[in-house]
């Protein structure tokens, strides 16, 4: 998506050699004992480059192309390909052709020229929105309590206002619930309250795990009991409870 923001990637030496392409030209690297580490360089997307505009429509085919939204998840791999507060604009693109067609032409004609996206008419239902952005990730996550109504879900609820500028509408719901209590109404933060930190429980598998101690004693400066992340410090890190899931056929913990 086009706009300022900036990347983050455990690829240290990655964003290091980006960082010459920054905007503006401020960037940190770290690393940890050559073993993890972490850059942050500040990047702007140009409608006028050439690879970046492709970038954006090669985005913009995947999702119109894709036959069944409920093998789909909409992202913009927050913050690197754009911040997540740039959904309504592209909820737009997905939606409404005449809009997308106009921005089209307003991007480098060389990209432009090189896409399929001119030939493209689908425009994506209100329903298959529902499913891309809600019903289909938590489906595809196995979370049973999430993406629906229905009984027993999370009383996560946005309601909006029905208006043609698909941007618009969904850039300010008119009420935001979070595990029922109200915390946005007419667009405006109203209360802040924490999420939730959800884990999955997959079953273990003994194999795995002495082969993993075995990676860790030879090639490792910790011990893999020691690299693995207890839930107290998850929960003391999120500042919210855990919620954890357990995978259809794996037992339970």
């Amino acid at each position: 998506m086009f706009g300022q923001t900036i990347t983050a990637s455990a690829d240290s030496m990655s964003q290091h050699r980006n960082a010459g392409l920054g905007r503006p030209r401020k960037w940190v690297c770290m690393d940890i004992e050559c073993q993890a580490g972490c850059g942050l360089v500040p990047f702007q997307y140009r409608d006028r480059s050439f690879v970046n505009a492709l970038q954006w429509a090669i985005g913009l085919e995947l999702l119109l192309l894709v036959e069944d939204p409920w093998r789909v998840f909409l992202t913009t791999d927050h913050p690197n390909g754009a911040p997540f507060t740039t959904y309504p604009h592209l909820i737009r693109l997905l939606m409404d052709r005449d809009f997308r067609d106009d921005r089209l032409r307003s991007v480098n004609k060389h990209a432009a020229a090189a896409s399929a996206l001119r030939s493209i008419k689908r425009e994506y239902s209100l329903s298959e929105i529902a499913i891309l952005t809600r019903a289909g990730p938590a489906r595809i996550l196995g979370l049973a309590g999430r993406g629906h109504l229905g009984p027993g879900a999370a009383a996560d609820i946005v309601v909006y206002s029905d208006q043609p500028d698909r941007e618009a509408m969904f850039g300010k719901p008119d009420y935001v619930f979070k595990d029922g209590r109200l915390v946005v109404r007419d667009g405006k933060l109203i209360e802040v309250t924490w999420g939730a930190t959800h884990v999955a429980r997959p079953a273990s598998d003994g194999a795995m795990d002495r082969q993993m101690s075995a990676y860790f004693e030879r090639f490792q400066t910790v011990r893999s009991a020691n690299f693995r992340v207890a839930d107290g410090e998850i929960e003391d890190v999120a500042g919210g409870r855990l919620v954890k899931h357990t995978p259809a056929g794996a037992r339970a913990p």
